[in-house]
């Protein structure tokens, strides 16, 4: 999803036709691409296994955007424990699953420009089949759950657009 929007990016002064509204991690902060061959290992747009004992769910930290109806989200993986990802991988295709309690877990994926993000407590919102589920942080004074509480103006949206378009410069 992006805003019709466009912007004047602060590192490299280009104009950009479209302010980028999402960002997602491909895999957790741990995986290694070493691992994809390996047969006690899974990688997938949503789940990831790692040697059989660690278990990763993807989801969306969303953050209201102040001012409007829109919202920015990051797209994150979260570990859970071998009992909740079985419990999230056997529902996931059932009607009715957003009703599922939601499951303990720990924040895998570093994002740029706040102070690390890894191992952040959160909460796994499962959500109506097709939707990735929601990602609460713990309430914190952590910037990233200030955010996610507070909501984020237009301006830190295009803060954040510049410095994942363009990580070499340091801006973190």
């Amino acid at each position: 999803m992006t805003s019709d929007l466009g912007f004047t990016c602060s590192c490299c002064g280009a104009y950009h036709p479209e302010l980028p509204m999402n960002f997602t991690a491909e895999a957790p902060a741990v995986w290694d691409p070493a691992f994809a061959d390996a047969d006690d290992c899974l990688l997938s747009p949503d789940q990831c296994v790692i040697r059989g004992q660690y278990y990763f769910i993807k989801g969306m930290i969303e953050i209201p955007v102040i001012g409007s109806d829109e919202v920015f989200s990051w797209g994150v993986w979260v570990s859970l424990s071998r009992e909740n990802f079985s419990r999230a991988a056997d529902l996931w295709d059932t009607p009715g699953r957003e009703a599922e309690k939601p499951y303990f877990g720990w924040l895998t994926t570093d994002l740029p420009i706040y102070p690390t993000t890894l191992n952040l407590k959160t909460h796994v919102h499962t959500r109506p089949i097709g939707e990735r589920p929601l990602i609460e942080l713990e309430p914190t004074d952590h910037p990233l759950a200030l955010e996610q509480r507070t909501g984020i103006t237009p301006d830190r949206v295009r803060e954040i657009a510049a410095a994942v378009l363009h990580p070499d410069t340091g801006d973190e």
